[in-house]
């Protein structure tokens, strides 16, 4: 497969993830803004903090290394040997859920009974609910391996639908449940998700149509299960050692991603009541980059590690896929930052009243409008590392991998120790301006990185960081206009002058992204070429 068919792919991978996922977070936003209404802000801390934390990092720890390893740019691969790798998630699954359900039950403090009920049921689902996913861990990476372009969105995004709906069904109708009622629907929504994935393959496999899917590694579903091989190796011991790396790269990135809830958890700077004030802003300010920075890094970290070669220097490798690679990057580079310059300076306007729409008074008011408007900052880098990052870790040999552990190391450490300092001096805001920080520097690292792996080549795909200066104007002028229009009209003048505020910054967008059309002619080019791609080769595979 040429590197301009992988590039289409993934450019239709991110771009039809993009339309469905926009579609059902919709729906979703919609339901989980009727379910706040009926929620105390302490339920919704331990959920949103403490059980999350408990799912996602058993999660992380599982298989996120996994996936890295077994999604790397090796073309020849026995693919009975890296399914029996993946396999190795359940068992590790469990091993971090019992362990870490140990210490969210007997060394953290637990919740009033009376304003949180059901707190250890709610703790032992949620482990499970972890576990089971991971039976689905092998079909996962085998659609993502192959781009399959529609299964992985629909089946994500069908799951949280009915997990909300579940959800708002519990919280109207039995609201004395608790935590059962999100422990339950957790739990749901992981099934259906598995559910989803072996469905697809069963019947993908069972059907004469899919005998012409030449790609696929397997011919038969019980092909997806454990085996030995005819080599009599059970797994690639070379991925294994590669997982190994990303491991312990994982478990420091972890901290970084989580970092804050760590803090909330295990040092108890913020009440369950303020952590929950705090996640809904959060999961709020993070809701584009869940809906497009996510997707686009996904989807080409897949394109960059089947075009480029881990062990190789640039130079040593095929010209025209580096070509391309570097395009592409360049490209995704001046997207990052015009979609992360967007949200920070129109959300700084609109913070508040997107606060009041969402949440009521609970949000608006105190420390709601702040936390967004830091946390639109935090977007913007956000979006440059998530393309950078994506890039490095797909060119990036072993060795490089296990030297920037160490980088991840000193940055874990330090996030952790300014986000306590700085919560404690600025509030629940210091969550924010430690992740800031500790993304710059990561940032920096994976731009040194990029310099240092085309400074024998003619492409210079940092160029994508550069505005001219009329867009820099644009965006300038319309975050004046937008402020001087939230002082008058926004937000206790009613709902005309919040209309009126709303209009103000949709003429002011439109303007500024007029002047994007006008001056970033190579990055539209791009943008046209990879959606234009016809539709033909677009297969539900």
């Amino acid at each position: 497969m040429g590197s301009q068919e992988v590039l289409g792919q993934a450019a239709r991978l991110a771009s039809f993830g993009l339309i469905l996922q926009v579609l059902f977070r919709l729906i979703t936003f919609v339901l989980n803004a009727f379910i706040l209404r009926f929620l105390s802000k302490e339920i919704v801390g331990v959920v949103n903090v403490r059980l999350t934390l408990l799912y996602s990092t058993t999660l992380f720890l599982a298989r996120e290394a996994f996936r890295r390893a077994c999604l790397s740019g090796v073309t020849q691969r026995d693919w009975s040997q890296t399914l029996n790798l993946l396999w190795l998630t359940v068992p590790l699954g469990v091993f971090w859920s019992l362990f870490l359900g140990w210490v969210w039950l007997q060394l953290l403090e637990v919740p009033d009974p009376h304003v949180v009920p059901h707190y250890a049921t709610g703790v032992v689902l949620f482990g499970l609910s972890a576990v089971v996913e991971l039976l689905g861990e092998p079909f996962w990476v085998l659609a993502q391996a192959h781009m399959f372009v529609k299964l992985k969105v629909i089946a994500e995004s069908l799951s949280v639908i009915l997990k909300s709906i579940l959800t708002a069904f519990l919280v109207l109708w039995l609201p004395h449940w608790g935590l059962y009622i999100f422990s339950l629907a957790q739990l749901f929504y992981t099934t259906v998700l598995v559910l989803c994935y072996v469905t697809y393959f069963t019947k993908l496999l069972g059907s004469p149509e899919s005998t012409k899917l030449q790609t696929l590694p397997v011919s038969r579903i019980t092909d997806l299960l454990p085996n030995i091989t005819r080599s009599g190796a059970f797994i690639n011991w070379k991925e294994a050692k590669l997982t190994w790396s990303f491991f312990k790269q994982s478990f420091l990135k972890q901290i970084l991603t989580e970092g804050e809830r760590y803090v909330m958890t295990f040092l108890n700077v913020l009440n369950f009541g303020d952590q929950g004030v705090y996640d809904i802003v959060n999961n709020l300010g993070s809701l584009v980059a869940r809906l497009i920075f996510q997707p686009i890094e996904e989807s080409f970290y897949i394109f960059f590690a089947k075009v480029l070669e881990r062990e190789k220097d640039a130079t040593l490798q095929k010209q025209e896929d580096v070509a391309v690679a570097a395009a592409v990057l360049e490209s995704l580079l001046k997207l990052a930052l015009l979609a992360g310059l967007t949200i920070t300076v129109f959300g700084f306007a609109y913070s508040q009243l997107a606060l009041d729409i969402y949440g009521g008074a609970m949000l608006s008011s105190g420390s709601g409008p702040v936390l967004l408007r830091s946390y639109c900052f935090y977007v913007l880098l956000l979006a440059i590392n998530g393309v950078t990052e994506c890039f490095t870790f797909a060119a990036m040999s072993k060795e490089e991998v296990d030297r920037y552990n160490f980088v991840m190391l000193a940055l874990s450490s330090s996030f952790l120790v300014l986000s306590y300092l700085l919560t404690r001096w600025c509030g629940s805001v210091g969550f924010i301006l430690a992740n800031c920080f500790n993304m710059g520097i990561r940032i920096t690292q994976s731009l040194c990185f990029i310099h240092r792996y085309y400074r024998r080549s003619p492409h210079r795909p940092l160029a994508g960081l550069r505005l001219s200066p009329v867009l820099l104007g644009a965006f300038a002028l319309g975050g004046g206009v937008t402020a001087v229009s939230e002082v008058f009209l926004c937000c206790e003048q009613g709902w005309p002058a919040r209309l009126a505020h709303i209009a103000v910054g949709a003429f002011c967008l439109g303007a500024t992204l007029g002047t994007t059309f006008l001056t970033e002619t190579k990055l539209i080019r791009f943008l046209r070429t990879q959606l234009g791609v016809p539709r033909r080769t677009d297969k539900m595979t």
